[in-house]
């Protein structure tokens, strides 16, 4: 890694709660300690846990386990938001937290955010189903996306052995609207793919801080990737696009991938694979690599010339 870049400290929060046609909704905000910020980052959370235990996941010691943080003192305004049924925002038998719904929660959020500190259009990141409620909203909401990165998304599902074995559930998942998680559900997140992939001391602390927040999570998501997809199309996406896939991830099929990125309408466009990742890319021992890979991306100056 680069010894240029600057030490990483704790960066104070600021939690906001807003209303949204999904019902209330929980913001963290870790906005740059400069006053000169080099773009806004909104983080988009998967399907089995909250938005803060991602994004800004507190270990004794190591204030790098935060993402945020970590962009935070590297001139960047960071954003989460938990999606409707998760967290701190709106829960209830009656949500169902679709995909589909998760990209009008981030219509939401960045609309406040975009009023509240005059950013302008948001670097976006999603992981898992949050990439694809990234790219929805990026499709249904172009002029408010900068830039856009899909880490361990699917496609279409082709070559994805996780969803192969999800799919064997999913009349169990039709039959409730949410499902029941506990610390063995959350360690198997991080053995299914490829073991000895995760920093420990961030895996004890992950399943810690998610279970904290919710004992279960809404099963939208699940059904969409095991029956409703693709439910994004790449070619209606204009914002430059990274694609982030681990080597490891047993989600993200990188046949499938690839044939997205293919599809991507605007020509900047990049495609990574991460070495010994698997599919909780942050809570992977090889952490420091997928920031920089982010952060190169969102750091780029936009092109003097596009012909």
């Amino acid at each position: 890694m680069s010894n240029d870049m600057p030490a990483v400290t704790s960066v104070e929060g600021i939690a906001h709660e807003i209303d949204s046609p999904g019902g209330n909704l929980f913001l963290w905000e870790k906005p740059s300690p400069t006053r000169e910020t080099k773009g806004t980052v909104l983080f988009v959370h998967g399907s089995s846990m909250a938005s803060t235990p991602t994004f800004d996941l507190q270990v004794s010691g190591r204030p790098d386990a935060s993402v945020m943080n970590w962009f935070a003192g590297r001139g960047f305004d960071t954003w989460c938001f938990d999606c409707r049924g998760y967290g701190r925002s709106a829960k209830g038998d009656d949500i169902l937290a679709t995909i589909s719904d998760g990209a009008e929660d981030a219509a939401a959020a960045s609309e406040y955010i975009m009023a509240k500190r005059n950013s302008g259009p948001l670097m976006v990141y999603g992981i898992s189903s949050g990439a694809l409620r990234g790219a929805l909203f990026a499709q249904r909401y172009p002029e408010r996306v900068a830039r856009l990165a899909l880490d361990a998304m699917v496609w279409t599902g082709e070559g994805s052995p996780t969803l192969v074995e999800r799919r064997k559930k999913l009349d169990q998942w039709r039959g409730q609207t949410r499902r029941p998680i506990d610390r063995a559900f959350i360690n198997s997140i991080f053995t299914r793919d490829h073991a000895g992939t995760v920093e420990e001391e961030f895996g004890a602390a992950f399943a810690d801080q998610i279970l904290a927040l919710d004992d279960s999570v809404p099963n939208g998501t699940y059904i969409d990737m095991c029956a409703n997809l693709p439910v994004c199309d790449p070619e209606k996406i204009s914002a430059p696009t990274l694609i982030m896939r681990g080597e490891f991830d047993g989600i993200a099929g990188l046949d499938d991938l690839l044939a997205f990125y293919a599809k991507l309408s605007n020509p900047w466009k990049e495609f990574t694979i991460m070495p010994g990742v698997a599919h909780a890319s942050f809570s992977q021992k090889n952490y420091l690599l997928v920031y920089h890979i982010l952060h190169g991306f969102f750091s780029r100056p936009n092109p003097a010339y596009t012909g």
